[in-house]
């Protein structure tokens, strides 16, 4: 399958919809809540809006599962899988580390991947086969062959208790070398691109996960599940340089 087309759509749907939540970014916005306890703004809403009629007017018939609307032509082999806004909380608070994430599904494949961070104007891209990109230059994880030696990123600390996970943050704590807590896609792509080794994340949905798994696994890491599933579907996530994953995995377990 040629992949040029639909990594050429993503891109430039994640750009548009990244112009468009700049007019709201750094403004003052009253956010809504959700049933979850998650906040949304015009901005989330208006920019999945916005990649949905960016795809559907080239694929209308090409499912697309967003945060925001839900899933639609569900049938489809072929299914993107977008968040408007990942990191609504820091986009809220007027910090530059939200992204607009689009991923491409085919046949239960994950093939297509975009991450763009429209306050930094970085765009990450990635498709099967044809490797990652970070603004338009080749991308690699990095080589860091010990935990010990590693800076590793999480959203949240406090949010490893809730899902059974306290334990294992304090065994990742004390075995790596620095912690951060770069949040979000941020972490992720960051691990991406060689700047940090590892990101973990307690709590992911599908439209957090689509774009960075094809990413993370296209710059040369690997993106699971906490108990080393390769899916997006458990809610979970950690991204690794890949030699650290067997120490990582090793610590997880409960």
């Amino acid at each position: 399958m040629n992949l040029a087309p639909y990594l050429e759509l993503a891109t430039s749907a994640a750009f548009e919809a990244g112009k468009l939540t700049l007019r709201y970014f750094q403004a003052p916005l009253a956010p809504d809540w959700k049933a979850d306890a998650s906040p949304v703004t015009v901005a989330d809403l208006e920019s999945e809006q916005l990649l949905r009629r960016l795809i559907s007017s080239q694929y209308p018939d090409h499912a697309i599962l967003g945060e925001e609307y839900g899933e639609s032509n569900p049938s489809s082999s072929f299914r993107w899988i977008v968040d408007p806004i990942d990191g609504t909380r820091s986009f809220i608070q007027g910090v530059p580390l939200y992204s607009v994430l689009i991923g491409l599904e085919v046949e239960g494949e994950l093939v297509v991947g975009v991450a763009y961070f429209p306050a930094l104007n970085e765009m990450v891209v990635a498709a099967k086969g044809m490797g990652c990109t970070w603004n338009g230059r080749a991308c690699r994880v990095t080589a860091t062959p010990r935990l010990a030696d590693a800076l590793i990123c999480y959203t949240d600390e406090r949010t490893f208790a809730p899902y059974g996970y306290e334990a294992q943050r304090q065994q990742l704590v004390s075995a790596c070398g620095t912690l951060r807590g770069w949040s979000d896609s941020y972490a992720h792509v960051l691990v991406a691109t060689g700047r940090a080794d590892a990101a973990f994340d307690p709590y992911m949905e599908a439209w957090d996960s689509a774009a960075l798994a094809v990413i993370m696994r296209e710059a040369g890491g690997t993106f699971t599940d906490w108990q080393g599933n390769n899916t997006i579907y458990n809610g979970e996530a950690i991204s690794t340089n890949g030699i650290l994953y067997p120490e990582i995995l090793a610590l997880l377990k409960p």
